[in-house]
Protein backbone atom coordinates (compact mmCIF):
# COMPACT_ATOMS: atom_id res chain seq x y z
CA UNK A 1 0.00 0.00 0.00
CA UNK A 2 1.21 3.23 -1.13
CA UNK A 3 0.21 6.58 0.35
CA UNK A 4 2.07 10.04 1.49
CA UNK A 5 1.72 12.16 4.96
CA UNK A 6 2.07 15.63 5.20
CA UNK A 7 4.25 16.18 7.86
CA UNK A 8 6.62 19.08 9.81
CA UNK A 9 10.22 18.71 8.34
CA UNK A 10 12.40 17.20 11.13
CA UNK A 11 15.01 18.87 9.74
CA UNK A 12 14.06 22.50 9.14
CA UNK A 13 10.50 22.39 10.79
CA UNK A 14 8.43 23.65 7.26
CA UNK A 15 5.56 22.00 6.99
CA UNK A 16 6.66 21.37 3.38
CA UNK A 17 8.03 17.88 4.59
CA UNK A 18 6.60 14.50 2.88
CA UNK A 19 6.23 11.02 4.11
CA UNK A 20 5.99 8.96 1.62
CA UNK A 21 5.25 4.58 2.42
CA UNK A 22 5.88 2.78 -0.80
CA UNK A 23 5.94 -1.35 -0.50
CA UNK A 24 8.41 -1.89 2.52
CA UNK A 25 10.25 1.42 2.64
CA UNK A 26 9.32 4.48 4.14
CA UNK A 27 10.95 7.87 2.57
CA UNK A 28 10.53 11.29 4.60
CA UNK A 29 11.74 14.36 2.25
CA UNK A 30 11.28 18.00 2.02
CA UNK A 31 11.73 20.05 -0.76
CA UNK A 32 11.80 23.38 1.48
CA UNK A 33 15.85 22.12 2.66
CA UNK A 34 16.83 19.14 0.77
CA UNK A 35 16.13 16.42 3.62
CA UNK A 36 16.06 13.07 2.65
CA UNK A 37 15.87 10.35 4.95
CA UNK A 38 14.74 6.12 3.46
CA UNK A 39 14.60 3.68 5.46
CA UNK A 40 12.94 0.16 5.97
CA UNK A 41 9.34 0.02 7.82
CA UNK A 42 10.26 -3.25 9.93
CA UNK A 43 13.21 -2.64 10.87
CA UNK A 44 14.07 0.93 10.94
CA UNK A 45 17.76 0.63 9.20
CA UNK A 46 18.72 3.41 7.11
CA UNK A 47 18.59 2.82 3.39
CA UNK A 48 20.16 6.48 2.31
CA UNK A 49 19.95 9.78 4.57
CA UNK A 50 20.96 13.28 3.50
CA UNK A 51 20.21 16.18 5.61
CA UNK A 52 22.47 19.37 4.57
CA UNK A 53 23.38 21.41 7.64
CA UNK A 54 23.75 19.05 10.12
CA UNK A 55 27.41 18.78 10.72
CA UNK A 56 29.01 16.39 13.16
CA UNK A 57 30.74 18.90 14.76
CA UNK A 58 27.71 20.47 15.87
CA UNK A 59 25.87 17.23 17.03
CA UNK A 60 25.63 16.56 20.55
CA UNK A 61 26.66 12.89 21.48
CA UNK A 62 23.92 10.92 23.04
CA UNK A 63 26.74 8.37 24.06
CA UNK A 64 27.24 8.45 27.72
Amino acid sequence: MNHIDKIHCPNCGSQHGERHHIDQLIRTQCRQCDYLLVTYAATGKVVEAYAPGLYMSNLVSCAS
